[in-house]
């Protein structure tokens, strides 16, 4: 995911300043009222983003939201759902106009380049008297840092105010193996103590879920390639269940300086393309996987049709609604006792990696500028988080109860966290989940605590939304495993490895080295498909022949820059925990 996502973060109280002197402000944004008392002209903002998973004009209640505030509609331009990625970046970009407002992964330099190439404006005189550097103003300019001019062209993701060995996660990790808990338990809870143990597990669920409703088009697994990058998305996950997250063709891990080449035969990476090859063998793989899309993939959890999720999101804001985990019914993390999973320490500094920049071309950047300001404020997280975990809008998924805390409304208890309830008209109408927030870009953390209720915007931490409200499903997880949450379970088990929150993005590389690695990302995931749904004899014959291919393509020199980025990122890690602490 693009790193995608997606945060999920620890409970935690904020009201404390950043040691680089990036304060957090108690109270409420400060910001007026806009919509068209501001704003006369109605505009449609064009937002090439990077992290999107939907194309096309927002929709909904955050469209009214964003429509009342700013009397504008977003139209959102998205890399993931339209293909062509590095393509669609260099056509868009060789125009001169990338976007109004542009959401961007900044590895390889592309943030130094987006400003010499005057695809992003320098921003100071816009945001220089805003709320945003008042109270972010550190992990702004640190982020900045990274373009050789002078000025504000972008504003990092995930800013925090705790150490950075902290996890992010809040109740769930970002990655782990989530499956439905219904039919797991019909199998007897039975234990897992590696990736061939859950593989049978998997199977069994599968058998019982086809002969409990009569159908045989569940699999225990489904995959879709839209995201795959230098690897095969689907299969890097299974790497990040043992500590590893990539860096280009590196594993590195999550904790020191431990490094694999994908493509050894005994890399993790390889491991997943067997693991899943092996259950293609065995009949547990979803045949429609090499060629169907996100939201294919994803209308097929809702349907029940799938029953191990790679991240908790997809199966738990897709399949747990309130009337099925009232059944017992819903995705929970299994264990896997060899696991260790990965998880991202919390960004001090914030994330420069992931950005929002106003475009150059952009018709009314002082209108956007306030927008992204907006989107850093209080209301604006409540608002526009929702997409990763904050709650939505006051008043309709949630008020201030009597003793004066934030509670769920009805509404609220059966829309979130993302499912296909009507909106009232007031709101915006449409179905609750098709109004959520595209951008899918969070300023700060989930564990931060809001001003203006005094909690965590993760309303799964609200003590309202925790006590008595506990579904049958929760409460048969909750004794099974013996702890409240995922990570409260992971971190009483030392199954989470945590990779410190370091502010780092790789430097821009060499044309060639840029040009190999382009053919060589090409190879490795055509062949990662074949070998998963390979004949037995074939799976090791295709992985010889990947190699002699990639050392051919000049691969190896592709690998060393990677290594070298992977150690100086280690590097990183070490320092930020030096300076901030644990």
């Amino acid at each position: 995911m693009r790193n995608k996502w997606t945060g999920i973060l620890l409970c935690m109280v904020l009201l404390v300043s950043l040691a680089a002197g990036c304060e957090i402000k108690n109270g409420k944004s400060g910001q007026e009222d806009f919509g068209s008392d501001k704003y006369k002209k109605f505009i449609t903002v064009d937002v090439y983003d990077e992290y999107a998973n939907y194309q096309g004009l927002q929709n909904g209640w955050f469209a009214k939201v964003v429509r009342d505030r700013f009397n504008m509609e977003l139209n959102i331009i998205a890399p993931n759902v339209s293909g062509g990625g590095d393509t669609l970046y260099q056509t868009r970009a060789a125009t001169g106009n990338l976007g109004d407002l542009v959401l961007i992964n900044t590895a390889n330099g592309k943030f130094d380049e987006l400003v010499k190439s005057g695809l992003v404006m320098d921003c100071t005189e816009l945001v220089k008297d805003k709320e945003i550097m008042k109270n972010y103003g550190s992990a702004v300019e640190k982020t900045n840092e990274l373009v050789e001019a002078d000025g504000i062209y972008g504003f990092p993701n995930s800013i925090s105010s705790q150490p950075p060995t902290v996890p992010s996660e809040s109740q769930e990790p970002t990655f782990g193996p989530y499956i439905r808990w219904d039919y797991y338990k019909k199998t007897g809870y039975p234990q897992m103590n590696n990736l061939d143990e859950f593989l049978n597990v998997l199977g069994q669920m599968q058998a019982l879920a086809r002969e409990e409703n009569g159908s045989d088009d569940i699999y225990a697994i489904s995959l879709f390639g839209e995201w795959d990058d230098h690897m095969m998305n689907n299969a890097k996950q299974l790497v990040c269940m043992y500590g590893y997250d990539e860096q280009g063709f590196v594993l590195s891990k999550a904790d020191g300086p431990d490094y694999q080449n994908i493509i050894d035969e005994d890399s993790l990476y390889i491991g997943a393309l067997r693991f899943f090859h092996k259950a293609n063998a065995l009949g547990l793989v979803d045949p429609d996987s090499k060629s169907q899309n996100f939201d294919t993939w994803i209308q097929k959890y809702r349907e029940g049709k799938i029953l191990y999720s790679p991240w908790p999101w997809v199966g738990q804001s897709t399949f747990n609604t309130a009337e099925n985990t009232a059944d017992g019914k819903g995705f929970k993390m299994a264990a896997v006792q060899d696991m260790q999973i990965f998880s991202f320490g919390c960004w001090p500094e914030g994330d420069s990696k992931n950005i929002i920049a106003i475009g150059s071309q952009a018709e009314d950047p002082e209108r956007l500028a306030d927008f992204i300001d907006w989107l850093y404020s209080p209301e604006g997280f409540e608002l526009n988080g929702q997409a990763n975990g904050a709650a939505g809008p006051k008043g309709l998924t949630w008020n201030i109860g009597d003793d004066g805390k934030p509670l769920l409304t009805d509404f609220g208890r059966k829309a979130l966290p993302n499912n296909p309830v009507e909106v009232p008209e007031e709101f915006g109408g449409g179905k609750w989940h098709a109004g959520v927030s595209a951008l899918n870009f969070k300023p700060f953390l989930l564990s931060e605590t809001d001003p203006n209720t005094g909690v965590p915007y993760d309303y799964l931490c609200w003590d309202s939304a925790v006590e008595g409200n506990e579904s049958v499903l929760d409460r048969d997880w909750k004794e099974k495993m013996g702890a409240d949450t995922s990570m409260e379970y992971l971190e009483q088990n030392g199954m989470l490895l945590v990779a410190s929150g370091a502010n780092y993005s790789t430097p821009a590389e060499d044309a060639n080295i840029t040009t190999v690695r382009e053919q060589c990302k090409a190879r490795v995931i055509d062949y990662s498909w074949q070998m998963i749904f390979a004949r037995d004899s074939e799976f090791d014959a295709l992985l010889k022949e990947l190699g002699n291919t990639l050392d051919g393509l000049g691969y190896e020199d592709v690998y060393q820059v990677d290594l070298d980025n992977a150690k100086e990122q280690t590097a990183a890690r070490e320092a930020v925990v030096e300076k901030y602490g644990n």
